[in-house]
């Protein structure tokens, strides 16, 4: 019977951290002229960057498919097997077509290789060995070369795959800095989740789903507490005559007049209300909303277009969509 190896779950994933850290750490030396032709390349194309490979290399090349797409640069996925039996019908005459592989060796890379050269796309070689028939055919070379594979038999892709995507992330983020893409323009591609709706959701999306609680100066007790407690948000604004924000009365505020036991028959809104409230324009986003909150350890903000009181937004309105 084979006996059970003994091992020690911290000292391997640390070993394999080290290693994949390593590799990357190493790819620095390889960024040279062929990377920056390339960048500029698929910066100034007309088509798409069409990224293939077989294998885990496939994975990491839809990854990196993705991550072009939502910064701004078109590109398509084509399984390197799926090329050659009709695939590469999707490539066209103005793209540019990356292939990943680390041994840049393998069948379907052999035979994939001539038919984009033949169609007269240029080529770039995501790829481990400089050597590679691969390489050697490409008219660019990004070299993803390591030493060893995290894997302990040194043939699982592991490093390899890595130093993969970090060289698709190396392309990424040069095209965004110098096709000047920007949070905006990311917006526009992740208009759903979390991350989409930080980069465009407005303050004034949400506060105009609330009533507009407010009260004037000379507004009584029970007419704020009416306000207050009909508009349900814990809140009012307090305006003059003219419909200018004056101040801010919470259910605190409520609470700490009674513990001074004021005479509650006499007492105006401008006697409770806190002057100089904390305030954001509606078209500013909702997560500069957060942060203001978060800055100032309050739950809700008054809306403002240009001078005027429009709205109140709420910590809870920053909860539901998710922003928190």
């Amino acid at each position: 019977m084979k006996q059970k190896t003994i091992v020690n779950i911290q000292d391997t994933a640390k070993r394999t951290i080290r290693l994949e850290s390593a590799a990357i750490g190493s790819l620095e030396q390889y960024v040279n002229d062929d990377f920056v032709q390339t960048v500029e390349l698929i910066a100034q194309i007309k088509g798409r960057v069409v990224v293939t490979g077989i294998g885990k290399s496939a994975i990491i090349a839809q990854k990196i498919v993705a991550t072009l797409n939502s910064t701004g640069t078109p590109a398509l996925f084509m399984h390197a097997a799926d090329a050659i039996h009709g695939d590469l019908g999707m490539v066209t005459p103005d793209d540019v077509v990356i292939c990943i592989s680390k041994s840049g060796e393998s069948p379907e890379i052999k035979v994939l290789v001539p038919l984009v050269r033949n169609l007269g796309n240029t080529l770039v070689a995501i790829v481990g060995r400089t050597d590679s028939y691969l390489a050697q055919s490409a008219h660019f070379v990004l070299n993803t070369t390591v030493s060893q594979e995290a894997c302990p038999n040194n043939l699982a892709p592991t490093t390899s795959t890595t130093a993969q995507l970090v060289m698709g992330d190396a392309l990424a983020v040069c095209l965004i800095e110098l096709k000047g893409f920007t949070a905006e323009d990311f917006a526009k591609f992740h208009p759903g989740g979390t991350l989409g709706k930080k980069l465009y959701l407005k303050v004034g999306d949400l506060s105009k789903l609330h009533q507009l609680p407010v009260v004037k100066l000379q507004s009584t007790l029970r007419e704020v507490i009416v306000e207050i407690s009909s508009k349900m948000l814990g809140v009012t604004g307090v305006v003059d005559d003219k419909g200018h924000l004056q101040g801010i009365i919470t259910d605190g505020d409520l609470r700490r007049m009674l513990e001074k036991n004021m005479d509650a028959a006499g007492v105006k809104a401008q006697d409770i209300m806190s002057k100089n409230p904390k305030t954001i324009q509606q078209d500013e986003l909702a997560v500069n909303a957060l942060e203001l909150m978060r800055e100032y350890d309050i739950t809700q903000l008054l809306v403002m277009k240009d001078d005027q009181y429009h709205g109140i937004i709420h910590l809870h309105d920053l909860i539901r969509e998710g922003i928190i």
